[in-house]
């Protein structure tokens, strides 16, 4: 059994971005910028957008981010992000969700330039994924393509069951896996709460991929010898053996499916570090450079 190390990964490309942000910065004489916009209070949140600012400072980048009050009005977010929009020595925009509820996120999400959409959430960029034209991917379901891509587990063939189908995982990696090119070209079933038994759908997956925000969901009994499971739950729980009484643990019950599995992605660990490491990439590539 693999255990897929996502943290290793994540760290092997973000050194690539380094080395590619280096030369660019040499042939170029810039850097690619990155501008965050944090909403409120939410810790969660908060947490999220420094890492991405310490990736950010890591690799070479210039990044701005901005800090705002929960009760600041959506239409002076449209009008920072219209700046950013239109500064040239910002490359990529990120509003970090969730907003607060007095926001139409759609409407915040449109209002950057698909040109600087590093998120992947546009509908520019979801359209050119849908049929297949290279775009900025949402970095979660692009770092699990990435996983499977350096853990040299190809989907090709394979029936690959997405469990979720949110705008953010569920239904990007559904979209990505199913393109007829590398390291896609897989036959995709979503299963959901609609499922009168969901381990109907699960039991079959070659490669399972639980992205439906419920601990432990997925147990041993609903998969199937041999499976690749790639966990992208984040859930915190009671632990009183914790030091500060909780802990995170994914979508699947590790422990079990791990004796049956023949690869998978630990929580934490496992996908959380390759969205950050997939946001650099696309920086990277709205400024005009590759790794």
């Amino acid at each position: 059994m693999i255990i897929i190390d996502g943290k290793k990964i994540s760290q092997e490309i973000k050194e690539e971005v380094k080395i590619a942000t280096a030369k660019f910065r040499q042939e170029r004489g810039f850097v690619p910028g990155l501008a965050f916009i944090l909403v409120g209070e939410n810790p969660a949140s908060q947490s999220y957008v420094k890492s991405k600012g310490k990736a950010c400072e890591e690799i070479g980048f210039h990044s701005i981010t901005e800090r705002l009050p929960a009760t600041i009005s959506e239409k002076e977010v449209l009008k920072m992000i219209d700046g950013f929009n239109n500064d040239p020595m910002i490359h990529g925009i990120l509003v970090q969700l969730p907003l607060p509820k007095h926001f139409n996120e759609q409407k915040v999400i449109e209002a950057i330039s698909p040109a600087k959409d590093v998120d992947g959430f546009h509908p520019a960029s979801v359209g050119k994924m849908m049929i297949g034209i290279d775009t900025f991917f949402p970095c979660t379901p692009y770092g699990i393509v990435e996983l499977l891509k350096r853990s040299n587990i190809n989907p090709s063939g394979k029936h690959v069951v997405v469990v979720g189908r949110s705008n953010i995982v569920g239904k990007p990696i559904a979209n990505m896996l199913v393109q007829k090119k590398e390291w896609a070209n897989a036959i995709v079933t979503i299963a959901h709460t609609a499922a009168k038994d969901i381990s109907y759908y699960t039991k079959q997956a070659d490669i399972l991929i639980a992205a439906i925000g419920r601990p432990h969901a997925i147990t041993k009994e609903m998969v199937k010898p041999g499976v690749v499971v790639i966990d992208v739950g984040i859930n915190r729980i009671d632990d009183p053996a914790a030091k500060n009484g909780s802990r995170l643990v994914g979508d699947v019950d590790y422990d079990g499916v791990k004796e049956v599995a023949s690869a998978i992605t630990p929580v934490p660990g496992g996908v959380g570090p390759m969205t950050i490491a997939m946001l650099m990439v696309n920086t990277l590539k709205a400024a005009g450079g590759k790794i």
